[in-house]
């Protein structure tokens, strides 16, 4: 076997640690070592860049692409998997090895990627997001139509659906289409149609049910949730993790720290939302101006969320805007009140324990797989880091 040698860099290991000179060894996709002087068949020169984990992603949509529901509407049905071929590949550009899908990709595009047949990060999916009738992801429309970038196929149940013993039977078909999380939405949404982000969505024993069916097959579930009351609703139930978050009040935050839950803020979408708006692209006035206000709202309640003590992973809610900006969020965390090596931690360490799989990814620890990033300069630094990346590697192959 061969055994490379990462030589020169600065690590950031991703536990927290502060960055410092070490050499990284791998060999048959794992990591062997971190340390000084270290050898290896094979030698990579890292002087001049820091050496980190293969970041996460843990809220992404990659068959959306920010262009709208009436571009979707207007194509072929298979369009969108070749679509989220080239978003995955632009996922990988950034140093992004793993993501969560958090609605749309399907079991199919996870298999392709583990069999080599198309480029980009380890997935996890949640296939569809469970709404209820006239919910944030009910696509009726006041005329009639249903207009949705997600149509359903035998891959993809839909998701809209009412009471405890229909949600039971969606859950459990979304299970048996490959689902490794759960998504259950709580609250309206930012650019729902029929509904306010404040509003709350799904009674408690609607919501029971889902987290009851996932954890009889050992999966998680993650709740999109703005409002505080449908917030609180999903934390009681026992959902892993929030997502977005607008709207946290100190209860909910309490309840947050109390069972153990994480929030994935999303920081970049409502900025997103403003930045399409302004540039002419097809957002409603109201839903502009909502954003805007909520912008400083979603921030203040990050803030307070950090300081609680509540668990943060990094996502981003790419597709709502286009992918292979995601390494926006960081800057923005570290607005929202993380250090940047906390914030850096939220997208490696952090994100791989909310997604189970930190004891395979991560860190740069032995025994770990070897997936890991080669930046330009201070990794810490997260101005134009996305342009610094030199070179990604998912289970020791250099993918870029």
């Amino acid at each position: 076997m061969v055994r490379t040698v990462v030589r020169n860099g600065r690590v950031f290991d991703g536990t927290g640690s502060a960055p410092a000179e070490a050499d990284v060894t791998f060999e048959d996709g794992r990591i062997v070592e971190v340390g000084s002087g270290l050898d290896g068949d094979v030698a990579i020169d890292a002087a001049g860049t820091s050496v980190i984990p293969g970041m996460f992603d843990c809220h992404v949509h990659v068959t959306v692409s920010g262009t709208g529901v009436f571009s979707t509407a207007a194509r072929p049905f298979s369009y969108q998997f070749y679509e989220a071929a080239r978003n995955l590949s632009g996922t990988l550009d950034c140093g992004i090895t793993t993501v969560r899908d958090a609605c749309g990709a399907d079991l199919g595009m996870v298999r392709a990627i583990e069999n080599g047949l198309i480029d980009g990060p380890w997935m996890q999916i949640s296939i569809t997001a469970l709404s209820q009738t006239g919910g944030h992801c009910d696509s009726w429309l006041p005329s009639g139509l249903h207009l949705t970038p997600l149509l359903p196929h035998p891959g993809r149940p839909d998701g809209v659906v009412d009471g405890p013993d229909a949600v039971r039977q969606r859950a459990r078909e979304i299970i048996r289409a490959g689902a490794d999380v759960l998504k259950i939405c709580t609250t309206g949404g930012v650019m729902s149609h029929t509904d306010s982000p404040e509003h709350s969505q799904f009674q408690d024993d609607e919501i029971a049910v889902v987290v009851a069916e996932a954890e009889a097959v050992g999966l998680p579930v993650m709740a999109h949730a703005h409002g505080a009351k449908g917030i609180k609703a999903a934390v009681r139930a026992g959902v892993r993790s929030i997502e977005h978050g607008i709207f946290l009040d100190e209860e909910a935050i309490d309840l947050m720290v109390e069972r153990g839950t994480w929030l994935v803020p999303t920081l970049a979408a409502p900025r997103a939302i403003v930045s399409a708006g302004a540039s002419g692209a097809g957002v409603s006035a109201s839903t502009l101006e909502y954003a805007e206000e909520i912008v400083e709202i979603h921030r203040d309640a990050m803030t307070r969320a950090v300081d609680a003590g509540v668990k943060i992973a990094m996502g981003t809610d790419s597709g709502v805007f286009p992918h292979g900006a995601n390494l926006s969020e960081l800057a923005l965390m570290v607005e929202g009140g993380l250090s940047p090596a906390g914030a850096l931690v939220a997208a490696t360490s952090s994100a791989a324990a909310l997604l189970g799989v930190d004891a395979e990814l991560g860190t740069l620890t032995p025994g770990k797989r070897a997936d890991l990033v080669l930046v330009d300069g201070d990794a810490l630094e997260f101005a134009e880091l996305k342009q610094r990346v030199r070179a990604v590697f998912k289970d020791g192959v250099k993918v870029r």
